[in-house]
């Protein structure tokens, strides 16, 4: 889920914000029409989004851009276009000139979820690499924690899938290995699979899809309920994810 505030001195346009919003799902929002608190608000909680006006009674939408934590994704919402081109000093994401229709807002927030991932993949990267040592053909095999797509268990081995397609083998459990890997970065979704979070593309009652793969993962019939909840707000934090968890119809 992902969290935004949006400042805007025109309560009418506030409205339409949260509308579009409530519309689009997997986005929560604060609304504020005093800039000066606004500000503070956002410094406080640090939201993912701010929708940000730029013609305010006390303090300007450009003011408070300059003043933002550098985390936020910053979309203007605003009836003058000659601030366009001022909006990229400010290094805003996106500009919706007012008015603007749901259409246009989708795509605004979709540029700023791919932003927010872009920044999360850099910050992975830049981190030490983390790693778990295995036993693979009777030698000590260290493995990135990163490069694990999911972990699949056949009897006393588990078979390790990796981003770049290979695999390996080492014999343990995979109640053992699971608890070698970070808490609520793997999940079990069936009693012969582990994956991982950060890889999971989309999900059903049936099945996870991971990022870039063909194959479909399934879940188990016990787990389904349960890896709903946990994923609804974790993947949210990764990507825009429309929520299939859903029985179909």
């Amino acid at each position: 889920m992902f969290t935004s505030i949006a400042i805007d001195d025109e309560p009418v346009a506030l409205s339409i914000i949260r509308n579009y919003c409530d519309r689009l799902g997997g986005i929560t929002l604060e609304t504020y029409t005093n800039p000066r608190i606004g500000l503070q608000k956002i410094i406080e909680k640090k939201p993912d989004i701010v929708f940000l006006d730029i013609e305010m009674n006390g303090m300007t939408g450009m003011d408070i851009a300059r003043e933002l934590p550098p985390t936020v994704c910053l979309i203007f919402t605003t009836a003058y276009a000659e601030y366009a081109l001022d909006s990229y000093e400010v290094n805003a994401v996106d500009f919706l000139h007012k008015p603007f229709f749901y259409p246009r807002f989708v795509k605004a927030v979709d540029k700023a979820t791919q932003w927010i991932k872009m920044r999360k993949t850099v910050q992975l990267a830049r981190r030490p690499e983390r790693v778990i040592t295995l036993k693979v053909e009777y030698k000590n095999v260290a493995v990135s924690i990163d490069s694990v797509m999911y972990i699949e268990s056949m009897d006393n081995y588990v078979k390790l899938h990796l981003l770049d397609g290979s695999t390996l083998i080492s014999q343990i459990s995979l109640k053992k290995i699971e608890e070698m890997l970070p808490e609520k970065e793997f999940i079990r979704v069936h009693r012969s699979y582990l994956v991982s979070v950060a890889k999971i593309e989309h999900y059903t009652r049936q099945s996870i899809k991971l990022v870039g793969r063909d194959e479909e993962i399934p879940v188990g019939r016990n787990y389904g309920a349960e890896i709903g909840e946990f994923l609804k707000d974790k993947l949210r934090l990764i990507t825009r994810v429309p929520d299939l968890f859903e029985h179909k119809k």
